[in-house]
């Protein structure tokens, strides 16, 4: 008998599912289930003040977090998220001094020292060969170091200006997340439908094969440190606008969190694609992880460990190989090869 011809609207859907990366499934269900669990276990974390004033931060985090993607495609890491958004939100208010009129030099002051470090930070990674934790560490340590000698650890309000572009709503949405969603379309757009985009994701993959076919390695990795500590910029600039008086050390909760959204997005910190998009959300569900958490009246050290496991997880379902630990745990004996039986004469 002929064969069944397929569906057209199945064979659609299933195609159309089947290019949907699996971080962004993953992490869309994640974050369901958590509003879910968050409307029957705390339903204080899921009501419109808890989602306001969650949203701000989860934009600053998924912009972070964009900024950490393209450093992991080049297979590397930026430890130095801190020191770039604290160096940020110090100057832009220690400079402004709370007058409007000096904000935007500030701000052009501090996009000028984190290029400079990004650019550091890519010479000494994709130039001389240093190992990017070991670079960007030291990195953070210097941005620190001018947190501390232009602050003296002492905290300076925002000005009016900035707080009215970071921390208002417009259409009853926080003005951070129509950053965070301009930032998101720029990376998703450049990365995935421009040439450069696809020789920056070519080159992350393999560089080897990269340089063989011509394409300048190193310079791809040199631009990505520089193209995240713009993000990271654009994260602390309204970060020091949606806190009234920012600290010095604002930057702190952005490290291991950045690496968690850019690893439950799917993104693999071996190098290669990355999926900007599923960052931003996954950014989203650890924000609102956070909120939960919060509404259960449990300390800040817990919710770091809940952080922290959520990263593990991450780890876990976009490194092994689940579908031989499956085959593995669920062979039959059928599948068992026999063992050679020695027959007497």
């Amino acid at each position: 008998m002929p064969e069944a011809t397929p569906i057209r609207g199945e064979s659609t859907v299933g195609q159309l599912f089947s290019r949907i990366p699996r971080g962004l499934i993953l992490v869309f269900a994640a974050l369901v289930l958590l509003l879910l669990a968050g409307s029957v276990i705390a339903p204080s974390s899921v009501s419109r003040g808890a989602l306001l004033g969650m949203l701000p931060f989860a934009a600053v985090l998924a912009i972070a977090g964009l900024g950490q993607t393209l450093v992991v495609q080049q297979g590397g890491i930026d430890l130095s998220v801190p020191g770039a958004i604290s160096v940020t939100i110090v100057i832009s208010t220690h400079q402004a001094n709370g007058q409007d009129s000096r904000l935007f030099p500030a701000l052009m002051m501090a996009l000028g020292v984190v290029i400079v470090a990004g650019l550091i930070n890519g010479f000494l990674i994709s130039r001389r060969g240093l190992n990017p934790i070991i670079a960007t560490l030291g990195m953070n340590a210097l941005l620190y170091a001018v947190v501390l000698g232009l602050s003296g650890g002492i905290p300076r309000g925002t000005t009016a200006l900035a707080a009215k572009i970071a921390g208002r709503l417009t259409f009853g949405i926080p003005n951070s997340v129509y950053f965070a969603v301009a930032a998101t379309v720029l990376v998703t757009v450049i990365s995935k439908k421009t040439v450069a985009g696809r020789r920056f994701e070519a080159v992350g993959a393999n560089p080897t094969a990269a340089r063989a076919a011509g394409l300048r390695a190193k310079r791809h990795g040199m631009a990505a440190y520089v193209w995240a500590m713009i993000l990271y910029w654009l994260a602390g600039a309204l970060l020091a606008g949606i806190l009234s008086q920012p600290t010095a050390y604002q930057g702190d909760a952005y490290l291991l969190s950045s690496v968690a959204a850019v690893v439950l997005g799917g993104t693999s910190l071996l190098g290669g694609k990355g999926y900007p998009i599923a960052t931003v959300l996954s950014a989203v569900f650890l924000a609102q992880l956070g909120q939960f958490v919060l509404a259960l009246g449990v300390s800040t050290a817990i919710r770091t460990l809940v952080e922290a496991a959520a990263l593990a997880v991450g780890v876990g379902l976009h490194t092994i190989d689940w579908t031989a630990v499956r085959k593995r745990l669920f062979r039959t004996d059928s599948q068992v090869e026999p063992s050679v039986v020695h027959t007497g004469a």
